[in-house]
């Protein structure tokens, strides 16, 4: 059977992610990209600062909204949650209807998502998986090359200890830059495709031109910017893609402001995110609630 190109992307996707969480078991690889010791200890200082050593189990953010697309502009109020084990959600209301974001670190995938050639087997292999659900009501699926970053964008504790306790996160320190006008430290997270010792047959040959290797790096490549002063979280940047196509990068920044300690935690009580360098979101946070024992139920999928 041939596939057209984005299917074929679609298909590569989804075994890249079975590949990378097959990883977490034991085996031996053939090789291991080696951390930026300097972005190591960077990553290190500031979930300190942010958590001055307390674990975060989960997170439970609400607040206020205000969403700019098109000739869309409105307010509304906003629901975030997300768990260590890598789950997230985002509940948006607004007058036009609300809008819902689910990412399950591990799930089966939705019935009749598979692309054609993945192999009937993995529609019973957890594995990450997202949805978001619109003013309609009606879920949909996202795209498998659309979660392979970070699941808690938008809570930096979360994202860095996901990090630090990753056995398969690259960090590499890019330098100094300017976010805003700030002076921020840049450091690049990915995930390289490492191929284990039994699971070469779970990788498939890329698109001509295009390396398995340099596409999974880029998928699951993320940016972090940290403040140079306090070294806490200001920005965090990566690219979503159209659902139909890996290859296509849509630039996305989120911005972390006007941090407050709740309960031992630095929290940012702002964020903004854009596309494109338009500003799509802007949050404001009145309360945040840490380690309540969230049930996995929240991030079921509909």
């Amino acid at each position: 059977m041939s596939l057209s190109r984005p299917t074929f992307l679609l298909s590569c996707c989804l075994l890249f992610s079975i590949t990378l969480q097959a990883q977490q078991s034991p085996s031996t690889p053939t090789s291991v990209a080696i951390s930026d010791p300097q972005a190591v200890a960077l990553v290190q200082r500031s979930l300190a600062a942010l958590t001055s050593g307390v674990a975060v189990i989960d997170v439970t953010l609400t607040g206020s909204a205000h969403r700019i697309a098109g000739s869309d502009d409105e307010t509304g109020t906003v629901t975030l949650e997300a768990s260590a084990a890598g789950d997230s959600r985002v509940d948006l209301s607004f007058a036009s209807g609300n809008r819902i974001e689910i990412r399950n670190h591990s799930a089966l995938p939705l019935p009749g998502t598979l692309p054609p050639g993945v192999p009937a087997s993995a529609a019973q292999t957890p594995q990450p998986v997202g949805e978001w659900i619109g003013p309609d009501g009606a879920p949909h699926a996202m795209a498998n090359h659309n979660i392979m970053t970070t699941a808690p964008w938008f809570f930096p504790a979360l994202i860095l200890e996901e990090v630090v306790t990753s056995q398969n996160c690259v960090l590499s320190y890019v330098g100094q830059e300017t976010l805003n006008g700030q002076a921020v430290l840049d450091v690049s997270i990915s995930q390289p495709l490492v191929i284990t010792s039994g699971s070469e047959g779970s990788v498939s040959s890329a698109p001509p031109g295009v390396s398995i290797a340099s596409l999974t790096q880029h998928l699951t490549q993320v940016d972090i910017y940290f403040d140079s002063r306090t070294s806490l979280p200001v920005g965090l940047a990566f690219n979503a893609h159209p659902d139909n196509n890996a290859l296509i990068d849509i630039p996305t920044e989120i911005t972390f402001s006007s941090y407050e300690t709740v309960n031992g935690i630095a929290v940012p009580m702002t964020l903004q995110k854009y596309l494109n360098n338009g500003l799509v979101l802007e949050l404001q946070f009145t309360n945040a609630t840490l380690n309540s024992g969230l049930s996995t139920s929240a991030f079921a999928l509909q």
